[in-house]
């Protein structure tokens, strides 16, 4: 038996593009800032045990897959790449010792990313329902 759903509401979207909004922010900063490698990017990449040549690969990357997360059509195949990133970037600070923020803000950015996402996708509510349907 199919379920129809509902559109959300004007609150739950525009909660939904302020969280995307906040995180897609954010990360278009952090990844035009690696394009340039200024010297703290430079000095972060090598506490992490990275060439510092690496930023700008990784500034690109972080570029595309935030525009990805921003256009409807393919938001989720770019939360879904951001995803993947958070995690090297967690692995990365975990690996060299880093404090527990530094572990815990890009659990931060996913959520914001993944929640919004759900907000105003009909789909992944469908896929991920928080609770049964009578």
């Amino acid at each position: 038996m199919a379920t129809v759903m509902s559109a959300p509401s004007k609150p739950i979207i525009w909660t939904s593009r302020i969280l995307r909004g906040l995180a897609a922010a954010f990360l278009l900063f952090d990844g035009s800032f690696k394009l340039f490698n200024p010297a703290p990017v430079a000095k972060s990449f090598a506490a992490l045990g990275y060439p510092a040549g690496i930023a700008l690969s990784l500034g690109i990357l972080l570029l595309v897959c935030t525009v990805l997360a921003i256009i409807p059509r393919t938001a989720v195949l770019g939360t879904v790449l951001l995803t993947g990133y958070f995690g090297g970037a967690i692995a990365s600070h975990v690996r060299v010792g880093d404090p527990l923020f530094s572990l815990v803000f890009p659990l931060i950015l996913g959520g914001m990313l993944w929640g919004g996402l759900y907000l105003s996708d009909q789909r992944l509510r469908a896929i991920f329902p928080l609770r049964e349907h009578d």
